[in-house]
């Protein structure tokens, strides 16, 4: 006897959200921030309007269509990361007290934020553009 494998397919969102930040970190004195984070060790941040893309895969619901409602999507997206980071200071947010708020420790807080909320579809990975030339991304590995 076959079984019959749902085929597996994938969707991608992308988001916009405004946030400043400033790369620094207590573990190293004035001068080596200056040295290693360069201008985006200003002292009063600088900000990124950042897109966010969102990639989900899963089997293909026989009667939707779908791999995820993409309404459904939208809202999980709107309430656990735009509203939380949209016109805000990074260094501000609690998962970045120990951390330095790179994009690329972004790209992990956004992912582990995701993962366990977009059930039964899988969080295939995340892309954040920082901008044009700068891109992040991270697939929980």
């Amino acid at each position: 006897m076959t079984r019959t494998v749902p085929p597996k397919a994938y969707f991608t969102r992308a988001y916009t959200l405004s946030a400043s930040h400033r790369l620094h970190t207590d573990a190293l004195n004035a001068e080596a921030n200056r040295i290693t984070f360069g201008k985006c060790n200003n002292p009063h941040g600088h900000g990124h309007n950042y897109r966010i893309e969102v990639t989900v895969g899963g089997p293909v619901d026989p009667e939707s269509g779908m791999v995820i409602n993409m309404a459904e999507l939208d809202a999980v997206v709107g309430k656990t990361i735009v509203a939380r980071f949209d016109h805000t200071n990074l260094n501000l947010d609690p998962l970045f007290q120990d951390r330095v708020s790179t994009t690329e420790n972004l790209c992990i807080a956004v992912y582990n934020l995701l993962q366990p909320a977009l059930k039964p579809a899988i969080l295939e990975k995340i892309r954040i553009e920082e901008k044009e030339n700068n891109f992040f991304e991270y697939s929980g590995s």
